[in-house]
């Protein structure tokens, strides 16, 4: 088969090794990539994921058996449906099922509908009523943008006079684009966080197994919020009773909602959970794999990945025996400092040959590029996401840690604390 890739970041980087696996795939193709995807793929990155039209053309030109859509943007916006009416085979959920991440006010009121564990929360899309209604809010809140905002366009707010500067920011600053046109004001919950990314045919879902994100840039869960600096997988608070909970209250009830609302969703869904004194309780949704999650869950993976994409688009998940390694991974965001604000780019990068014939250690490249001599420099802010695989968890992170110091480029910045939450458990 030949497998065309959208998006150019470290998920991306992590899919394509997965693929480049797969006894049933000759050739692989990504738009528009990155360095570490050209190592393994042929990229152009001339496309960008937006352009539909051109994505279309690039796959009849290339005749490519399946394309695998893995960024929110271009599933919001209905990639999926024009590459399957052009008759192409598809991986990712129609621009009607990817609302469950595109509108935070959707997943909201569907939860709400359909009794799935989550947090109170009120919608609002005047920012006067939503200062109205913050000067009676018990403190903190939590205020989201409805729309896509990169993963950043979640703040928490201890105070009311925090509360107000962030209904500023999103609602009338604009500060995440039209993603703030509607706001959603949350109850803050208490608990620890956990990730689960589930694979689904629209009617069935098997979940994949559990990770933790670092969302903070700094050290200590501090700073703004980012795509992600960090990851752990598994999470040794995810047990066995949490996940017969989730996949009964859950998972299953939002594949069914989905359904029922007339919006069958075949994909990847991404649970954001937290474990609340009161039980497990949905964050969010994310309508693809999550960004570091599938770093250091497919590299665990012992299914050919191929055979899992077929059964979901297919609806015959059901016939799917997902296995995972019995062991442990952890990646470290290798970022360029000043991210997720303003930051400099184009830093050759050195050390990455240490990565090769290794089997235990991943090198995902993120905001990467070669330029015209052939070095292959920094260009983004998330750069490289240093993945390590050990029996336990504690030796995976000593091991991230170890390697990620392998890595050189200027303005290079990482969080030490990836993974320290796993020394409590």
């Amino acid at each position: 088969m030949k497998v065309l890739i959208i998006g150019s970041g470290g998920r991306e980087h992590a899919i394509a090794v997965s693929m480049a696996k797969s006894s049933r795939v000759d050739k692989l193709y990504c738009i528009p990539g990155n360095a570490g995807i050209a190592q393994i793929a042929e990229c152009d990155p001339s496309i960008g994921v937006m352009e539909f039209d051109r994505i279309t053309a690039y796959a009849g030109e290339h005749e490519i058996d399946l394309v695998f859509v893995a960024p929110d943007d271009p599933l919001a916006g209905g990639l999926v449906d024009e590459l399957e009416e052009a008759g192409f085979r598809v991986f990712g959920p129609n621009k009607k099922a990817a609302i469950l991440e595109s509108s935070k006010a959707f997943s909201k009121d569907l939860m709400k509908k359909y009794n799935i564990p989550t947090a109170g929360y009120e919608t609002f899309d005047n920012p006067e009523n939503a200062l109205a209604y913050l000067e009676k809010a018990e403190m903190p809140v939590v205020l989201k943008a409805d729309g896509l905002a990169l993963g950043k366009g979640v703040l928490i707010c201890n105070t009311l006079e925090e509360a107000r500067a962030g209904v500023r920011e999103i609602m009338q600053d604009k500060h995440f684009g039209s993603a703030g046109d509607k706001l959603v004001v949350e109850e803050f919950l208490t608990g620890r966080e956990v990730s689960v990314l589930a694979f689904v045919d629209g009617k069935t879902v098997i979940p994949m197994t559990s990770a933790q994100d670092h969302k903070r840039a700094g050290d200590g869960d501090q700073g703004p919020n980012t795509g992600g600096m960090g990851c752990f997988s598994p999470s040794p608070f995810y047990t066995g009773e949490v996940d017969a909970f989730c996949r009964r209250h859950i998972y299953q009830p939002t594949v069914d909602a989905m359904r029922a609302e007339g919006r069958e969703f075949k994909g990847v869904i991404f649970f954001g959970l937290m474990l609340t004194p009161q039980g497990p309780k949905v964050l969010e949704y994310n309508a693809r794999f999550g960004d570091p999650e599938a770093q250091v869950v497919l590299c665990r993976m012992k299914n050919d990945i191929m055979d899992v994409v077929d059964a979901c688009i297919d609806s015959r998940l059901d016939e799917i025996n997902l296995e995972f390694e019995d062991n442990a991974a952890v990646c470290v965001v290798l970022a360029s400092e000043g991210y997720p604000v303003s930051y400099q780019k184009g830093f050759e990068i050195t050390g990455l040959e240490r990565f090769q014939e290794r089997e235990e250690y991943y090198c995902f490249h993120a905001g990467t590029r070669a330029d015209e001599e052939g070095r292959i420099v920094t260009n983004g802010g998330r750069v490289l996401g240093v993945t390590a695989k050990s029996a336990t968890l504690q030796e995976a992170r000593a091991k991230a840690y170890e390697a990620a110091e392998w890595i050189s480029f200027g303005n290079k910045y990482m969080r030490r604390d990836i993974g320290r939450a796993i020394d409590e458990a």
